[in-house]
């Protein structure tokens, strides 16, 4: 075999290894993390709770790794997120906009946590998971997932209407959550700010 048909040989194979390798590529679709429906279930009895200006608060933190292995399939503890689930209800007699309430998390040493989004958590559990190759449609399908089970905070609460999901914090420094102690939950921006403790 001449030279020319060997290297000819081997673009063809070249191409071929190259179109297989898009094709498998366009083929890994589905959510990058296998995450659980979203079901509306009371919020766990040891929730604590709250209540000022109208407004009944319930909160519980997912603190171990089961519980967001659980939901998300994904370790949320090990990309420094703590998902808080909350319950909110408007007791009053008048809608009450969530969309311009602040959540702010403390803990023990007075470290103030920060609030991330659905796009935000997603993208700090790839960071922490070090998951860089992926399909893009498949980022955005775990995106749209991880945000069914956040807290809708777009929509007015109607009165005596309560609402339940999930809000996203991130640890200070974005170190590993470890069993946190005296987290202190508040809400701003409402009729009457509203705290919490977590534990």
């Amino acid at each position: 075999m001449s030279e020319s048909a060997k290297y000819e040989l081997r673009q063809r194979l070249m191409w071929c290894v190259i179109f297989a390798a898009l094709l498998s590529m366009m083929g890994c679709g589905g959510s990058l993390y296998r995450v659980s429906p979203r079901v509306e279930a009371p919020i766990a009895e040891k929730a604590g709770e709250a209540r000022g200006g109208g407004i009944t608060l319930r909160a519980v933190p997912l603190r171990t790794d089961e519980e967001s292995q659980q939901l998300f399939e994904a370790n949320l503890p090990l990309g420094g997120l703590l998902p808080v689930r909350v319950e909110i209800r408007n007791e009053s007699g008048a809608p009450i906009e969530l969309r311009r309430a602040r959540f702010h998390l403390r803990d023990a040493a007075g470290k103030e946590w920060t609030v991330r989004s659905a796009k935000q958590a997603v993208s700090r559990i790839l960071e922490a998971n070090e998951v860089t190759f992926y399909n893009p449609s498949s980022r955005k399908e775990f995106e749209e997932k991880l945000r069914a089970h956040a807290l809708d905070m777009e929509t007015p609460l109607a009165p005596l209407e309560g609402r339940q999901g999930l809000i996203f914090f991130q640890t200070p420094h974005k170190e590993a959550v470890e069993s946190p102690r005296g987290l202190v939950l508040t809400i701003e921006k409402l009729p009457q700010a509203i705290e919490l403790r977590l534990d």
